[in-house]
């Protein structure tokens, strides 16, 4: 069966802040100067937002920019921010802090991220964007010439060994003069074009943070909302980077969330447990002792930076929002840098397909990207997470102070980043951590948690989770790190069980768990695992995340 396609002027992979928000000013741009556009956006979720995970405290500069009228649209910024805590945890004590001034939210609003792409879905289709979630886009087409032509949906109803089954639909092919990829953070299509058209050669290695998060409604004696608190210290040693996030929403729910670089050392570590242990200390668990878990995800994030930035345009489409990584991370924020990355770079495309011939890149993208705002912001920040990468947690804070108080962000030098899938170091050098047992009131297993994303996938397609050699996760990974892709995912995908015929140990990928946070494809010690995107639709189904 021959795939069929469709033509426009500009398909937008992702529905997210970012690429959402480039369709609208696209479409924006063309009723204003009343030039014809055609806009499509493809979206791997079962519905906009359905995979949409993030803190989140949001800037509202962009949606400023991008909807003055924002309020009377009824965007759901419901919850202004109120006040900021910080405070520093040992196991059993909590002191406050200071807060960093780059963590003050004053102006800010405490949302659900998935709501808010929810609402922009809606302002697009009002504008004519053509929406199409339930579609994964997992092939990049390319002209004769080398350039992007556009992307190709995935097949529909293939069996487990890639084989057509009984409902076989081929996937579609969207074809278009340029191809935004707005996947977010490690977007499968993203990292291909990445190496393809070696868009790192001027920068260094993105690194990355994995966040997970619960949404809780919580006894009313406890919320405060508009409540902003941030910890750092316990449960993670002075090595790892990481800390917790606790936001009050309205109607007594309150997100609480753990984020923990993806650079650390330990692979005993697991992130999952951490979180878990972290909801059991006595400040923290007060909040949570008479409440109620309502949902649960988890997500990578970039916190490479300034420096990690890669090139942006190739011929026939441009990187935006977290697919490039613009995260603000001592801000703690990325939703107004990626949707601006977006508006800019709608700007940049909207210029070329209306110049008297459409040149093959969109050149003056990047240029606006370093003559607006996000430049500066990210410029000046691009030491303190580095920092704490090269000389510990204290070692960190007292640069970031440094930084911050004394040069300003304006500091003659720039740290480089590392890859954390090298940052490993072997089981047996490391000490083994014993994590407490889950007692399914504060604290909960894998399994359970999942339940609570509403993940699923179609069980007998093929393994979206694939291998480069199947013999490397038992010959490498279990033999010198002890396994940590057991650990390091947090939705229970990869155990090490016995082989029932020899006794052996082999790894069992459990991939309709998966909740699509691309941790096992940075983290992966030897590279082995490659993430692929499943049927569309399938993973998580994340409600007011």
């Amino acid at each position: 069966m021959e795939r069929e396609s469709m033509e426009f002027d500009v398909v937008v992979v992702g529905a997210g802040v970012s690429g959402l928000s480039a369709a609208i000013k696209l479409m924006q741009l063309a009723q204003e100067q009343e030039k014809e556009i055609t806009v499509c956006v493809v979206e791997k979720g079962s519905e906009v937002g359905a995979h949409t995970l993030s803190g989140a405290v949001m800037e509202p500069r962009s949606i400023n920019e991008l909807f003055p009228d924002w309020k009377e649209r009824g965007a759901p910024l419901n919850v202004p921010a109120g006040e900021d805590q910080f405070m520093m945890l040992s196991e059993t004590g909590a002191k406050k802090l200071p807060t960093p001034p780059q963590m003050h939210n004053k102006g800010n609003y405490i949302v659900s991220l998935g709501n808010v792409c929810r609402w922009l879905g809606e302002q697009a289709e009002a504008l004519g964007v053509e929406v199409y979630p339930g579609f994964a886009a997992a092939e990049v087409l390319f002209n004769e010439d080398g350039s992007v032509k556009g992307i190709a949906t995935g097949d529909m109803g293939l069996q487990r060994d890639g084989t057509p089954g009984p409902n076989h639909e081929p996937g579609m092919e969207l074809h278009a003069k340029y191809t935004f990829f707005a996947e977010g953070c490690r977007g499968s299509l993203s990292e291909q074009l990445i190496k393809k058209f070696d868009l790192r050669k001027n920068s260094d290695p993105q690194t990355y943070g994995i966040g997970i998060k619960e949404l809780w409604e919580v006894d009313p004696e406890v919320h405060k909302e508009g409540l902003i608190q941030h910890t750092v210290g316990w449960p993670l040693d002075k090595d790892t980077y990481g800390g917790s996030f606790l936001y009050h929403l309205d109607n007594n729910q309150v997100v609480v969330g753990f984020v923990i670089g993806l650079d650390y050392e330990n692979p005993h570590l697991s992130p999952f447990d951490e979180f878990q242990r972290f909801k059991t200390h006595p400040e923290i668990r007060k909040i949570f002792e008479n409440g109620r878990r309502i949902s649960y995800g988890a997500r990578a994030l970039n916190e490479g930076g300034f420096q990690s930035i890669p090139d942006l345009v190739f011929p026939g489409g441009c990187l935006i929002g977290c697919s490039a990584g613009f995260m603000n991370v001592p801000k703690i924020k990325g939703s107004h840098t990626a949707m601006k990355t977006g508006m800019l770079a709608a700007e940049a495309a909207f210029e070329a397909l209306t110049a008297d011939e459409v040149p093959a890149k969109m050149e003056s993208y990047p240029q606006r990207l370093k003559d607006s705002w996000v430049y500066p912001e990210l410029h000046k920040v691009r030491n303190i997470r580095p920092s704490f990468a090269k000389w510990g947690f204290w070692g960190g804070m007292a640069y970031s102070a440094v930084d911050t108080y004394l040069f300003g962000g304006k500091a003659p030098w720039t740290f480089k980043n590392h890859a954390d899938h090298a940052c490993l170091k072997p089981a047996a050098e490391m000490p083994k951590i014993d994590y407490p047992k889950p007692d399914g009131k504060i604290s909960f297993d894998k399994l359970s948690s999942v339940f609570l994303s509403n993940t699923n996938h179609s069980e007998d397609q093929p393994i979206h989770l694939t291998l480069k050699d199947a013999s490397v996760p038992v010959n490498t990974n279990l033999a010198v790190y002890d396994g940590p892709e057991a650990r390091f995912c947090p939705a229970g995908v990869y155990e090490f069980v016995e082989d029932e015929d020899n006794g052996d140990k082999r790894l069992q990928i459990n991939a309709q768990n998966c909740v699509h946070c691309k941790t096992c494809d940075i983290k992966d010690p030897t590279q082995n695992i490659v993430w692929v995107v499943p049927e569309g639709g399938g993973g998580p189904n994340y409600p007011n995340m």
